[in-house]
């Protein structure tokens, strides 16, 4: 996709690949290691940020360039801000905004890969970037790659020796389940009747019975155009300690010490976690639900910005096409509130028993 462009970009080696008991503790949560920055001859593709690890990088040989641009032209295909655009244009267009496609290639085994790929988010604005797990499989000598959300993530997922057990079980439930698209436009759409609990018992981002102070109603992931499928929260008595809304798999999409996970939950929902501080490294791990994700901060290790301590969460789930993206929650019921869309993005409200909770309201966290 990219030869005869110069080749720029860096490799980075990676260092390390109260109603629920299970939920890991601050003080027994690890993060890995910081990354420790390398340049390697031979680097990939013109223009994309790498991170490798140096055993992956080694046992890739040659043929990392290759990957590296079957994985960077489906990103660049899928990427709203990107889509539509010759491949050396969209990632020129990006970097004069000051932003990186990155491609993060985290394990290999014979002709397997995984990892994780992203388009950094503009820093001028509150919002989160585009990004998606991938597996790519080497098939008559050409990398083949499947993101997260297509046909073929699906298939490698299902027989990829990259993905075990557990988290084959949970992303291929997560994969089969097509979601109907809404009619209406989405500042406006409401749930079809029944579907307000139709998002498998899924919580807020914290530990149940407690609370934090709803500091933006829905707003699209990017605060630009899109589903307003985005929360944000801060303080409160759960001592700033984000959690998983629900069991899953979960990856750091950033890598160690990034402010970035996603969860993949069962039956067709993913919750997404930015601007967090004091991360647990995850890769495709499996976790239980109000798993210890990290703190509410200000990180912002993809782009987007943020003025305080905050957690900003996402919904995300598959289309009919099997394409995943953000999803809207007017209507739905998250944490025992169901959330519906203000006249303006972050202006929306939440509802429960009679109550309305509206930015700047504090809120407990319920299971029903």
């Amino acid at each position: 996709m990219f030869s005869g462009l110069p080749a720029r970009a860096a490799l980075t080696v990676l260092a390390a690949t109260g109603l629920l008991a299970a939920a890991p503790s601050a003080s027994t949560a690890r993060p890995a290691p910081a990354p420790i920055a390398t340049t390697a001859a031979g680097s990939p593709s013109a223009g994309v940020a790498v991170k490798m690890p140096a055993a992956v990088a080694d046992r890739l040989g040659t043929d990392r360039k290759a990957l590296v641009d079957a994985v960077s032209a489906d990103v660049l295909s899928r990427s709203h801000d990107a889509g539509g655009l010759a491949p050396a244009t969209a990632v020129g267009r990006l970097a004069a905004e000051g932003r990186k496609v990155v491609v993060d290639v985290r394990t290999v085994s014979r002709d397997w890969a995984r990892g994780v790929a992203y388009v950094e988010a503009p820093r001028t604005r509150h919002g989160e970037p585009e990004g998606w797990l991938y597996i790519a499989h080497r098939v008559d000598g050409r990398w083949v790659a499947g993101l997260e959300g297509d046909r073929e993530f699906a298939d490698h997922v299902a027989r990829s020796p990259l993905v075990g057990a557990a988290e084959r079980r949970t992303m291929t439930a997560y994969a089969e389940r097509r979601a109907t698209p809404p009619a209406q436009a989405p500042q406006t759409e409401v749930s079809p009747a029944g579907a307000q609990a139709n998002v498998n018992g899924l919580l807020l981002p914290w530990m149940p019975d407690h609370y934090m102070t709803l500091t933006g109603g829905p707003h699209a992931h990017d605060s630009g155009s899109g589903y307003w499928s985005a929360l944000d929260f801060a303080g409160g008595n759960a001592s700033g300690l984000v959690r998983s809304s629900r069991e899953g798999t979960a990856t750091s999409m950033c890598g160690a010490g990034g402010g970035w996970t996603r969860v993949i939950h069962p039956g067709g929902f993913s919750t997404d976690y930015y601007h967090m501080r004091n991360t647990t490294y995850y890769n495709g791990t499996s976790i239980a639900r109000s798993a210890l994700l990290g703190s509410i901060g200000t990180d912002t290790c993809a782009g987007g910005s943020a003025t305080g301590a905050h957690v900003h969460w996402s919904l995300r789930t598959y289309d009919a096409n099997y394409n995943g993206q953000y999803t809207w929650l007017n209507g739905r019921t998250i944490g025992g509130w169901t959330w519906w869309n203000g006249s303006a993005q972050y202006s929306g409200c939440g509802t429960r028993l009679g109550v309305t909770a509206c930015p700047g309201t504090a809120i407990y966290n319920r299971t029903g």
